[in-house]
């Protein structure tokens, strides 16, 4: 079956960086676009970022770029997100998952009902 395994969250300080890794299984993942998502305490889970199954395109919330970069490697299974100039407001669980229809990317990347398989997600912290 089909799993999404996060890894990378932690505590940083404002300005610092973290890398989130997202280990896939279980499907051909060069096959389809990916996304990561975040939820923070009391507020609706939102999109972050996606990138095309080649990995040629790819789209940023406006309040993560400049300072975030998605990025694949299909031969590994796994889809990143480096996390630069961290901000207190960043602070959320993080979650990857996988876009369903195989060879679509969507420019602002979709609603997440398009989206499955998704993992148990990772924690970043982002003290002041």
């Amino acid at each position: 079956q089909v799993q999404v395994v996060e890894s990378g969250g932690g505590l940083v300080q404002a300005g610092g960086s973290l890398r989130l890794s997202c280990a896939a299984s279980g499907l051909t993942f060069d096959d389809y676009s990916m996304g990561w998502f975040r939820q923070a305490p009391g507020k609706e889970r939102e999109g972050v970022s996606c990138i095309s199954w080649s990995g040629d395109k790819t789209y940023y919330t406006d309040s993560v770029k400049g300072r975030f970069t998605i990025s694949r490697d299909n031969a590994k299974n796994t889809l990143y997100l480096q996390m630069n100039s961290l901000k207190p407001e960043d602070t959320a669980m993080y979650y990857c998952a996988v876009l369903k229809s195989k060879g679509t990317f969507y420019h602002n990347c979709g609603p997440m009902a398009l989206y499955d398989y998704w993992g148990q997600g990772t924690q970043v912290t982002v003290s002041s």
